[in-house]
């Protein structure tokens, strides 16, 4: 049993940016979500990974308010989920784009101000506040449709962002950016982190997890089957382990029958094998060349996120 939330007194619920209690979400037959319980702390940054159809959007939807659970509760800042406190204390970036086209910039940031209850200087200084954390200053008069795919996708975030919420859900906020823009969204993302804001991050590029993230919970059909630090995930899934991979070449069929054999697993035409100590590199070789193969590439790596992730799960995370 993953232990997915840390104790906490009665007293401290209430401080808390996120609980989570024992959360299911059926649609027919299909078990989105499955008894998940989670606590987030305040200023944390934690990862949300999973293969597709894991749960993730339902899990997020669910702590916006926008999806009603059909058992546990959902608390936000001690609020219930979808409550006007929680929404107030929320924001929510989704991975689709929810701008308006004919408006510039700054209308759009007004616009969503004003649906969070923002008026005069407080909104004069949230729109103010967005177009710079967005680095959108010197296009605040352009429309949002005549800015670039990166520079709509920073001003996604601000609009979601406008009334500087306490809890933060991001949703593969860099999906379809170039990689400027990707480390431009990075920087922002860290300037959040810095001004102590809690955010939940969804990606399917576990080095954005790695750097961002203090922890990281990964989610397979419904359920949170790990959490915690990427050290320790790695750790606890390998511990003093090395991984090898070595590319091979030879009849497709031969080839896949000996990485089965020697328990490795094979992607394409590159294997990889899991080893206690560098020496077992020898018996590897040794029984390639026996089998007949010839042996293009090897390398020897730690297992990372990635690594863990398909020793969990048994999936890329794009799959």
């Amino acid at each position: 049993m993953i232990n997915q939330s840390t104790p906490t007194s009665p007293t401290a619920l209430s401080s808390l940016p996120l609980k989570i209690d024992l959360l299911v979400k059926r649609f027919g037959n299909v078990t989105a979500v499955d008894g998940i319980s989670l606590e987030l702390r305040d200023g944390e940054c934690l990862g949300l990974l999973g293969p597709n159809g894991a749960g993730k959007s339902t899990l997020i939807r669910a702590i916006a308010g926008r999806v009603t659970p059909d058992s546990g509760r959902v608390a936000v800042f001690g609020s219930e989920a979808g409550s006007p406190a929680s929404r107030a204390a929320l924001g929510w970036v989704p991975q689709d784009l929810a701008l308006y086209p004919r408006l510039t910039a700054k209308e759009n940031l007004s616009s969503f101000g004003r649906y969070y209850g923002l008026k005069g200087k407080k909104l004069e200084q949230a729109i103010a506040w967005g177009l710079e954390w967005a680095a959108l200053e010197d296009r605040a008069g352009d429309l949002a449709r005549n800015l670039s795919g990166g520079m709509r996708r920073r001003l996604n975030m601000a609009a979601g962002l406008i009334h500087q919420p306490r809890l933060v859900l991001m949703d593969e906020p860099t999906v379809g950016v170039d990689p400027q823009s990707r480390n431009r969204i990075f920087e922002m993302i860290e300037a959040l982190r810095t001004q102590g804001m809690t955010i939940i991050y969804t990606t399917h590029y576990m080095e954005e997890a790695e750097r961002l993230c203090d922890r990281i919970a990964i989610m397979d059909h419904g359920r949170i089957i790990a959490l915690n630090t990427r050290e320790a995930l790695v750790q606890n899934s390998f511990g003093s382990r090395s991984q090898v991979v070595a590319r091979l070449d030879g009849p497709s069929e031969k080839v896949s029958a000996w990485v089965a054999e020697r328990g490795g697993r094979l992607t394409d035409s590159t294997a990889e094998f899991t080893i206690e100590h560098p020496a077992e590199i020898t018996a590897l070789l040794d029984g390639a060349a026996s089998a007949g193969l010839e042996l293009v590439d090897l390398s020897l790596r730690r297992p990372n996120l990635e690594s863990v992730f398909l020793h969990l799960t048994g999936r890329e995370l794009r799959d």
